[in-house]
Order: C-alpha cells, then structure tokens, then sequence
C-alpha cells in the first residue's frame, strides 16, 4: 500500500463498466469488493459507479451489493444476424450514438481517475469516452480469445488485463506491450470451501467419491440428458450432487425416483445451489461442468479434475477453445460434439473415479493454470493506473 499516497487513495474514483452476463458482471463485482477492501486497510473508501443498462445483470447486482449505478442507452451489433436480429440490428444502430453521447457526458461529468471495463457491448461507448477525455482505461478479458467488444477497445485501453497467457499470442504487438495477465477474478468465498459442511448439507458419505455436476445456474439440459442416461453406472463409483437448472428439475427428479434403492441414496439432484457451492467445490473429487470463463476460473484455482461439456453456441466459440486449451495441457477432459455422449461421459468419469494417479496429474495441471489471486492481481493494476 505504500506504493500509493493517502491522499490519492481517499479519493479515488473509480468507473466500472460491463455486463449483459455473469461472466462479466462478476468479475467486476470481485474487482469492485476486492478494492474496497483493500483501501479499507488505508482507512479509505473508493467513490465507485457502475455504468451498465437497466435492464442488464449488472443493475441488479449493483443495486443489490449498494453500488451507484448509471444506466445508459446502447445497442449491439449481431455479427451474423438471422431475418429477425437484423431488425434489432437496425434499431441499434441508431441507439449507439446515443450511447455514446450518454457514455461521453456521465465520464465529463464524473471524472474518475480510472475506468475498468469488464466486457460486454455496454463497454464500448464508456471505453471511448474514457479516451477522449484522456483517462486511463483498463480493459479486462475472462476468456482465451478477445470477445468482439474487446478486440474494439483494445485499440484504445491504456492496460489490457488477461486472464491467460496464452491470450497474449492472440493480440497485435503494440496491444501485447500494453497487456499483462492477472487471471480472472473469482469470488473470495470460493477459495474457502469447506468439504465437511457440504457432506453434512447434502448428507453424503464421506467414504464415496463426490462429483458434482453443474450447468451454471440456470442448468444445461445436454448436460442433463447425459446425466440421466449415465446415473445407473456412475452411481455404483460415486455419488453426485447436481445443479440442473429450473427447466429440467422435474424430469431430473424423476430420474432420481427411477434409481434401485441402493443407488437412489447417492443422488442429490436441485434446482440450484446457493451458498453451499464453495462448499461442494471444495468437497468433489471430480466436478462435470460448462467451461465458461468463471467456471474454468474457479475450478483452476482450486485445482479440481473435470470433464468439461462445452456449450456449443457459445459467443465466438469461446467455450469450446477455452476447454480444449484446458484438455491440451492435461488439466481437463472435454466431451464436445460427437464425443458428448453418455458412454463417454460413463467412461471418463469413472477412469477418474478409479485412477488417483491421473486425478493428481490433472490437478496439479489444472493448478498451473489458476489465478486464485486474480482479484488482487487486478485491484494492483487499477491502483498503479490511478497514481
């Protein structure tokens, strides 16, 4: 902390922009507490405020964690737009110069001594703002290849901020001279699981093998699907504890009351889980799981053996690389297009089940590429940019 004066500290502003989804939204929320508690230690509180849409994830989260929050207008441009899309194209193509002009006044009027952006189509006209009237901009990426909005701003960001090093390889070499890898922020509470307290929740027997299995929070019915195709199997080498989202809950439930008695006891299926997750993290031996940016963070950081499914329409494919940089370096198994099927997920699970040599091998693999002090990484960078 003695890198920066009390003075700067006790009144640092910052602007922090990006949403539209959990992966970006909470990163910036990570960054944002992380901050706090970091100038806390200086007996100062940063003066913050969210630019995002009303309608976004990121107003919700801002309102709920009482962060100031400032709405903008903007639109966002469909790459490969279908008949319907290129309608909303056109409307939001004359919302953007709106957005910008809003972006433009709410920088002027707030002059914050730092902007982060975490991403997202709202980041753009806030981006550009902070050029225009000369403030340093950090730019932050949570996956392996700069989403559209970022490849956009990174022209002008004065610090890109990567989540992997393997990212580098992907920018031009001026962007490379501005850019340093963090990682991506995960959540405090992540890293400080405890495994009895989710045996005892879900009531589960310490002696067996726990996998978890989750979609995100609103579930992922291929995941589901195999799940239910697997479970007479799987469940004579472990016994898991599924996330599969609101829509599949029923058929899910049903699966469970389907199961012989003996293995119906080793099957915990739910909606969504709420704080136990950190718990559950800490307590599975091997975790099924999307590989979006802040699961591939999370299960890194911990050092967890996965199979992950990725989603296959995810923005730029960016699930799909990020799973196969994981499984290219040993640190993960990825079940994708003809290989994501039940048999496969069958067989790749138990192997990890029943081969303690490859969990150890895949967990220190999955370790070598985790960030679990991204968040501070991160709060660094805005502190050196703001003095």
């Amino acid at each position: 902390m003695a890198l920066y004066s009390a003075q700067r500290l006790r009144s640092l502003r910052l602007l922090v922009t990006g949403g539209g989804t959990g992966g970006h939204t909470y990163p910036a929320l990570t960054a944002i507490v992380t901050l706090q508690e970091r100038l806390a230690e200086a007996d100062a509180t940063p003066e913050l405020l969210w630019v995002g849409v009303a309608d976004g994830l990121e107003a919700t989260i801002a309102q709920r964690h009482h962060i100031p929050f400032k709405a903008i207008t903007t639109g966002k441009l469909r790459r490969s737009p279908n008949p319907r899309e290129l309608g909303r194209n056109i409307v939001d193509a004359f919302r953007i110069p709106i957005g910008i002009a809003q972006a433009a006044l709410t920088v002027a009027r707030t002059r914050p001594a730092v902007v982060l952006s975490t991403g997202g189509y709202v980041s753009v006209p806030i981006g550009l703002a902070a050029r225009l009237f000369g403030v340093p901009y950090l730019l932050h990426e949570q996956t392996l290849i700069l989403g559209l909005a970022n490849r956009i701003l990174a022209r002008v960001a004065t610090r890109i901020l990567l989540s992997h090093e393997a990212s580098l390889q992907h920018l031009t070499p001026r962007a490379r001279n501005r850019a340093v890898v963090t990682g991506n922020p995960i959540r405090p509470a992540v890293l400080r699981g405890d495994p009895a307290k989710a045996l005892a929740a879900y009531d589960l027997d310490p002696q067996i093998p726990l996998v978890l299995v989750t979609g995100g929070a609103s579930g992922a019915q291929q995941i589901n699907r195999l799940v239910a195709q697997a479970l007479p199997h799987l469940l004579n080498h472990c016994q898991i504890v599924h996330q599969c989202g609101s829509l599949n809950h029923a058929e899910m439930q049903q699966a469970a009351r389907d199961l012989p008695p003996p293995l119906a006891t080793r099957y915990r299926v739910v909606d969504f889980i709420h704080d136990d997750m950190p718990d559950l993290l800490a307590a599975a031996t091997v975790v099924v799981a999307r590989s979006g940016a802040g699961t591939v963070a999370e299960l890194t950081a911990l050092g967890k053996p996965s199979i992950l499914i990725p989603y296959p329409h995810s923005a730029g494919d960016e699930q799909r690389i990020t799973a196969r940089h994981l499984a290219d370096t040993g640190a993960a198994v990825i079940l994708d297009d003809h290989r994501a099927t039940a048999d496969n997920l069958t067989h790749n699970l138990t192997h990890l089940l029943t081969n303690r040599e490859h969990r150890i091998a895949m967990a220190q693999a999955a370790t070598a590429q985790g960030r679990p002090d991204a968040a501070s990484r991160l709060v660094t960078e805005i502190l050196r940019a703001a003095t």
